[in-house]
């Protein structure tokens, strides 16, 4: 296969402006990816020998569709060509090696959105990866994207929240493995031969998640009996507010990660903790994001204002209800949350009706987030196991643990001669089930949250018309 690319002339930057899902080399290039995929094992090689596998001639012709595509496309896309030649080498060496397990090293080092994030700029992404949330296995996809950067939000990164990794990004199309609930692009799921000193990006989707929040809450709303206020009507009502509100409050969380007095690597490498751990520095980075917003909204953002109610009735909604319930850490929060607002009188349910008072519920909410944050800054000065515990007593606090937990009967009832990762077998898979509301709500909502797999804005817009 001979290489080679369409020249990027002085027109490249009318070029730009065109979309890449309108050219016809695109449905080629996705049709080609379909093809492979099947094909491919859990680490993205192909077994060849397998029971009904495909020749490699009939593999490599699938490839050189997807090599003939990208050179297409590339024109169309200028500031990605670096990356767009080494994309093409990856697939390249990929086949010439017998499509064992792929590498896209070359590539990811040279694919770097965060440098120029262009409102509406528009990136094509081919990569052998999982998606979280999503296939769990190192396929090949394609992704069709646009940066999310309006002015008013580079000015907020600039001044407030530097986070210069940090890419809001919205889907234009996509191959099998975006077709789930993942709403995340990271270059630490990419099949590679070895990790990148560190990574320089990371990719939210603000319109699947600004789509799947709408229709969620709506029902849950409806199923609830629950009485919005006005703005939070209109939210709901506003896809483009909606991803606004959604990408200011991605862009706040993120950035946490790596910000307060952390007693642990916030992103927990290569640590096996217990997963309310885990679901604690979620909920902690939300709940700073939601102070954050009241601060805006103080000053005069209108976004704060959204933020607010978006973490809030994602939170209280659809967290606690999505996905299974094995270790389910997301899912924890938005548990901790309803039940720290409710025992604190921000909201009731009586009479079979949910009501929320929306003005104590900032004050609690923003005195939840203190509560977090004394236990990180006390923690610093604790060991593990006991760090583990107190964190423990706080969510339990609020939780009623699995009456089988071992780890609710106290540190008598663990064998502390054991490492503290080895503890973390004591933990049940679903160590706070959910309460008799969330398991009704959960039934109520079952069929709204499985029609969102694959959602995106116009497929939602497309079922409400």
């Amino acid at each position: 296969m001979t290489e080679i690319l369409s020249p990027v002339g002085a027109d490249s930057a009318a070029a730009a402006t065109e979309r890449v899902v309108d050219h016809p080399a695109w449905p080629v290039l996705k049709d080609a990816v379909e093809a492979i995929r099947p094909a491919q094992s859990k680490d993205g090689s192909i077994d060849f020998d397998a029971e009904d596998a495909p020749s490699r001639a009939t593999v490599e012709a699938h490839l050189e569709r997807v090599v003939t595509a990208v050179q297409e496309l590339t024109p169309l896309l200028p500031h990605d060509e670096a990356y767009l030649r080494a994309l093409i080498g990856d697939l390249r060496r990929w086949a010439a090696d017998g499509f064992g397990v792929p590498d896209f090293l070359d590539s990811l080092l040279a694919f770097q959105p965060a440098r120029n994030r262009a409102d509406g700029l528009q990136h094509l992404v081919v990569f052998a990866m999982y998606t979280q949330n999503g296939n769990p296995d190192r396929n090949l996809e394609a992704v069709v994207l646009r940066m999310v950067w309006p002015d008013w939000l580079a000015e907020l990164e600039r001044t407030r929240y530097d986070n210069p990794m940090f890419c809001g990004i919205t889907f234009e199309d996509f191959t099998s493995g975006y077709d789930t609930n993942s709403a995340v692009l990271f270059p630490e799921t990419i099949a590679v031969r070895e990790a990148p000193e560190r990574f320089s990006w990371g990719g939210i989707f603000c319109d699947r998640e600004a789509a799947r929040f709408r229709r969620v809450v709506d029902a849950a709303c409806r199923v609830t009996s629950l009485e919005l206020p006005e703005d939070a009507h209109g939210l709901l009502a506003d896809q483009q507010r909606c991803q606004e509100a959604f990408v200011l409050w991605d862009m706040v969380h993120d950035r946490t990660h790596s910000h307060g007095d952390l007693p642990f690597d916030p992103f927990m490498i290569k640590q096996r903790q217990p997963f309310w751990m885990y679901g604690l520095e979620e909920l902690r980075c939300d709940l700073t994001a939601f102070h954050e917003a009241v601060k805006l909204e103080a000053d005069g953002v209108p976004q704060g204002r959204d933020v607010q109610y978006a973490m809030l009735l994602d939170r209280l909604f659809r967290f606690p209800v999505t996905g299974a319930r094995s270790r389910n850490y997301d899912g924890l929060g938005g548990q901790l949350l309803f039940a720290y607002l409710h025992k604190n009188d921000a909201l009731r349910w009586t009479d079979n009706k949910l009501t929320v008072d929306w003005a104590r519920a900032r004050e609690v909410t923003v005195r939840l987030r203190e509560e977090i944050e004394t236990l990180y800054r006390e923690g610093i000065d604790r060991p593990k196991i006991v760090h583990w515990f107190k964190a423990y007593d706080l969510v339990s606090a609020y939780l009623a643990p699995h009456p089988g937990s071992t780890w609710a009967k106290g540190p008598d009832a663990l064998d502390l001669s054991l490492p503290p990762r080895k503890l973390v077998d004591d933990v049940l898979p679903d160590e706070f089930p959910l309460s008799m509301f969330y398991e009704a709500l959960a039934k109520k909502l079952r069929g709204v949250i499985t029609s969102t797999k694959g959602i995106t804005a116009d497929s939602a817009a497309l079922a409400a018309a």
